[in-house]
């Protein structure tokens, strides 16, 4: 049976770069190794090449647990890289890539996992259903937003989901802190316009839609949004004060996320919504004021928080900027305090005695949005123990991917003792 490691390095050769060529290579290498195991993979595409591979595996209970990852990643220029993106090799105990973190590392753990209880022949404790979906990494249509529209029966019975960014540790002094993620800020990706009137670049502008939108790009990108605590975090936030035994100060969290270093990453980016400008476009020719001109703006709300990051935004684009949404999905969130989240901090501290869950939210998305439509509550839940000089969080969409190789032995034995009885 291959190994975590191995497995990872496999999936991380096939370039599932997102735009590309799709994802079926490695759908049709995850299908192998699940209907070598014994299960029935499903593998279907909403587009030629943008596949996705669903199985069931059956446990002592139908309330069942869905556990996804995506075989996408984003584009990685091997120029910038010490080793090249999709090589998969395994240099210093750890495996390059693009995707090692993001997310086929998980990917591989949940594979080594079931076929690791194959092998030795151990029943879930529940049904599993495992997916491993196109398309995350841009806005789900040809993944989970398929799936769960035109696939729903596969998810028949499933209350609960687990998937990427959370379960991974921060070192802290003598603990190792591991959020759990129980929500994530919702999604807000926007095209604004500006129509003016087209003219010589020589003349006074009569209304030059470049300056219009630059003014209110402007005013989006210098807006300092307020912090608004929403429960989940302010749970992390006693968390961390309790595990540092230094109280934060509420009044100025910014600078608290300053000092507590990789702990501030866990709730810097989460205690306000933000929009962030990210494309423009305007005009054909240096002497020619256009008719019009059009930016992309990425905008990001914590949970119940929509209605008031739509109108602030409003109101700093003013009248004469338009906005169409290019991706709308709400903020989605899992209970806490629950039973499940403590079932997955007791299985991270079973195989880690130093572990100190604590409740997360996310400041990006996943395909937990997706999910969340048919009433499935997701926790991110990807186990990972790093080494302290490892920039998790740097890893994402960033160069010389990589994941230790113990890490992902240990993320399998976690979802081990999650999945089984003791």
């Amino acid at each position: 049976m291959k190994s975590v490691a191995e497995i990872c390095s496999d999936l991380i050769r096939f370039d599932t770069t997102n735009p590309g060529s799709g994802e079926r290579p490695a759908a049709e290498y995850v299908a192998t190794l699940l209907a070598d195991a014994g299960l029935q993979p499903e593998v279907f595409e909403s587009a030629p090449h943008r596949t996705t591979v669903v199985a069931r595996f059956e446990g002592d209970s139908s309330d069942a647990l869905l556990i996804h990852g995506h075989l996408d990643v984003v584009p990685a220029d091997p120029a910038e890289w010490e080793l090249h993106p999709f090589s998969g090799e395994i240099v210093d105990d750890c495996v390059y890539g693009r995707g090692a973190v993001d997310m086929k590392g998980s990917c591989a753990m949940t594979l080594a996992t079931v076929l690791g209880m194959r092998a030795r022949g151990l029943r879930p404790k529940r049904d599993l259903v495992l997916a491993f979906l196109a398309d995350e990494e841009a806005t789900g249509d040809y993944g989970s937003r398929h799936a769960v529209t035109e696939h729903r029966d596969l998810f028949d019975g499933v209350t609960q989901a687990i998937s990427e960014s959370g379960g991974f540790s921060v070192t802290s002094g003598p603990s190792r802190v591991y959020p759990i993620a129980v929500g994530e800020r919702g999604t807000s990706w926007m095209k604004l316009t500006a129509h003016g009137v087209a003219g010589h670049g020589s003349r006074p502008a009569v209304d030059n839609p470049v300056a219009t939108l630059a003014h209110a790009l402007s005013r989006v990108a210098s807006h300092q949004w307020p912090v608004r605590l929403t429960p989940s975090v302010a749970a992390l936030l006693r968390g961390l004060s309790e595990i540092t035994g230094q109280p934060i100060d509420l009044e100025r969290l910014d600078d608290e996320a300053d000092r507590l270093g990789a702990l501030g990453t866990l709730f810097k980016g989460q205690i306000r919504n933000s929009a962030n400008p990210t494309m423009l476009s305007a005009g054909y020719k240096v002497n020619v004021v256009p008719s019009s001109a059009e930016a992309h703006v990425d905008g990001r709300y914590l949970p119940g928080l929509q209605e008031e990051f739509l109108s602030t935004i409003d109101e700093l684009l003013g009248p004469k900027i338009t906005r169409e949404f290019v991706n709308l999905e709400d903020a989605p969130s899992a209970p806490y305090p629950s039973s499940f989240f403590d079932e997955l901090g007791a299985a991270l501290v079973a195989e880690d005695p130093l572990a100190r869950p604590v409740p997360y939210v996310m400041s990006g998305g996943t395909d937990a949005k997706s999910f969340a439509r048919i009433g499935i509550e997701g926790y991110g839940f990807a186990p990972l123990m790093l080494r302290p000089d490892l920039d998790y969080f740097g890893m994402f969409h960033g160069k010389d991917e990589r994941v230790p190789v113990e890490g992902l032995e240990f993320g399998t034995r976690v979802l081990t003792r999650l999945l089984t009885h003791p």
